[in-house]
């Protein structure tokens, strides 16, 4: 056998969520600062995306973390998650991936009962608390970046569905976040079908209609997903609709950041509170507001998430020079046009 390229990579699923994180063979990416390789990745460079997540090394359904040094001295390991639509800024169930592979494989140390790390993203630090023993990760807890309201009650006009209401709100990225009563949906694991059907259009017509910039990274600019909200008493369900069609099996940190800004803003959690969030497969966060802020001129909460992580496999990834397919390749049965559309062809 003979590679010209490996990567080692850790297995690791948060409440549900495949989030693998690369632990050795990428060494660093262009740009000074975690938020310039972001945009690197993202505009200029999406060749480690296609080897990590197209076929055959990888699916529509998982998510890839790189990790590598800090360009903030304060933070322990900079990570940029990857998806089959490419970089992102940041992702709460990703970064407890990370945290859990990183102190169980001893890449980082681990101190017992509490472990903190703090991660450097492309939209800020973010402090992570772990709760350990006997080697293993227990909770992670996540204190966000601050996350904020753009809009609420942004009227959109979606192919077939008419006109509909949506909150758009940042909470690591841009979320349009609809009540799921608007569609008659209870949010269960038998409506993902119907769920990724009308909210892909959603999530297209908010990209279409909807102008946001972050005031303070102006490379993150796009509504990027449709979160469908319900709320029954001490316990609030989340299904997010992720590209290129699929549901996110964990109830969506960034979005539960982005719909804590708004529930805040709307006077239904006020800081302190703490309220449990379910995936359409019942898996849990929780979730409260620490504290209040501001983003530019922009009101803003501090959100804290906790959930748990689980290493499920080690593996090497490598690349046959004769390999004919050298980036991976996908096929619109299972991966929609979308993301043939948005990468280089081989």
């Amino acid at each position: 056998m003979r590679w010209s390229k490996t990567l080692q990579v850790v297995g690791v699923h948060a409440e549900g969520e495949v989030g693998k994180v690369v632990t050795g063979g990428v060494i660093d990416l262009p740009g000074a600062t975690t938020y310039e390789k972001f945009v690197h990745l993202r505009t200029e460079d999406d060749s480690l995306v296609r080897f990590t997540l197209f076929e055959p090394r990888g699916c529509a359904q998982m998510s890839v973390n790189l990790v590598f040094a800090p360009s903030d001295p304060t933070a322990d390991v900079a990570f940029i998650p990857l998806q089959p639509d490419g970089a992102h800024a940041m992702s709460g169930s990703n970064a407890m991936c990370v945290v859990t592979a990183l102190l169980e494989t001893g890449a980082l140390p681990m101190i017992e009962p509490i472990t903190t790390v703090v991660l450097d993203t492309a939209a800020g630090l973010v402090h992570a608390t772990a709760e350990c023993r006997d080697g293993k990760c227990g909770s992670v807890a996540l204190n966000f970046m601050p996350s904020f309201v753009e809009q609420l009650d942004a009227y959109l006009e979606v192919d077939g569905h008419g006109t509909i209401a949506v909150d758009v709100a940042f909470g690591g990225c841009f979320f349009a976040l609809v009540d799921a009563k608007t569609f008659g949906f209870d949010l269960g694991p038998d409506e993902a079908r119907d769920l990724v059907e009308i909210g892909s259009d959603i999530a297209d017509a908010a990209k279409e209609q909807l102008s946001v910039s972050h005031p303070l990274f102006p490379a993150i600019d796009a509504v990027e997903y449709a979160l469908f909200c319900s709320h029954d008493g001490d316990v609030a369900r989340n299904a997010n609709v992720m590209f290129p069609g699929r549901m996110d099996r964990s109830p969506c940190g960034t979005g539960t950041a982005a719909r804590l800004a708004i529930m805040h803003a709307r006077g239904q959690l006020e800081v302190g509170e703490t309220l449990e969030f379910q995936s359409i497969i019942g898996s849990r966060f929780h979730a409260s507001i620490l504290r209040t802020t501001n983003v530019g001129r922009l009101p803003a909460v501090c959100p804290q998430i906790s959930g748990r992580a689980w290493i499920y496999s080690m593996e090497t990834l490598g690349l046959d020079p004769e390999d004919p397919y050298p980036l991976g390749f996908t096929l619109n049965d299972t991966w929609g046009t979308g993301v043939i559309d948005q990468h280089r062809s081989n």
